[in-house]
């Protein structure tokens, strides 16, 4: 069974970060192995979590303890998303170097959690700017929102052109979320070859972990042989399936997690 190495947050009771991902990933045939980055209770935006973060020795110590067992020359992929400290991003930059040598194949995904429009940067500056210096350059491909995006390239994403090219500035495969278009919302996928534009009709409101949920969904597409036009179509089409399912409510229950990877018909594809 392909495994799947997480280093981001876990909370209890929202289905948010390296948690939910550890669930959609189970419900999808992989093996999730979360290492976490914060220990919470709920989501911060509801109130005080509870809980704290992961101490960067704690989180080192785990990650050697998954080596010695092996896991870390079985992976088909690693995962990065929310991190408390710069302490956590240089212990993740390791773990990175020491998956590259032991699972050469597996596909490394760095989600920069950073900030999110209208918030704006919700970690603080040390933390975005680690994950700027030591993940980015790790990754095989990078899964911001479109403000993230921006931040990363200092550029203003205001729609699908601006997205593309933000993105091939990067350099790198580029999963770009939440990207204004028209009276729709758009995820694209951008590399040095092509660039594929998925659009879905935007709702009033959306729960939280939707970014985390895309993440995992494309993932799984790609570690389990989908091309990534693919990837993005059953990614984005199992999120726009997801929120629909999830009627509106201010999180997404696990119920609403994909079980499988299928096209929906609530996303449009489109190659650029």
């Amino acid at each position: 069974m392909p495994a799947v190495l997480i280093l981001s947050s876990f909370v209890a009771s929202s289905r948010v970060g390296g948690g939910a991902q550890s669930m959609v990933l189970a419900r999808l045939g992989l093996e999730p192995i979360l290492v976490p980055t914060v220990q919470f209770g709920r989501h911060p935006g509801w109130g005080a979590p509870g809980g704290k973060p992961a101490e960067a020795e704690t989180m080192a110590a785990m990650l050697q303890g998954v080596d010695a067992q092996g896991h870390m020359g079985r992976l088909a992929a690693v995962i990065t998303g929310y991190f408390a400290s710069a302490d956590q991003v240089a212990v993740a930059a390791r773990a990175l170097d020491t998956a590259r040598a032991a699972s050469p194949q597996a596909l490394i995904v760095v989600d920069p959690v950073m900030g999110d429009d209208g918030a704006g940067l919700y970690v603080r500056e040390p933390v975005a700017a680690a994950i700027e210096a030591s993940l980015i350059p790790r990754a095989d491909v990078i899964a911001p929102n479109a403000w993230e995006l921006g931040r990363l390239t200092d550029r203003a994403i205001d729609g699908v052109a601006a997205a593309v090219d933000a993105a091939r500035a990067l350099q790198r495969p580029v999963l770009v979320s939440s990207v204004p278009a028209g009276d729709d919302l758009a995820t694209l996928y951008v590399d040095a070859a092509d660039a594929w534009l998925a659009t879905h009709a935007r709702r009033r409101t959306a729960p939280k972990g939707t970014g985390d949920l895309l993440t995992a969904l494309f993932t799984a597409a790609r570690i389990t042989g989908r091309r990534p036009r693919e990837a993005l179509a059953v990614a984005a089409g199992g999120v726009a399936e997801a929120v629909a399912r999830a009627a509106e409510q201010d999180e997404l229950p696990v119920t609403a997690f994909p079980a499988r990877l299928g096209r929906s018909r609530r996303v449009t594809i489109a190659r650029l």
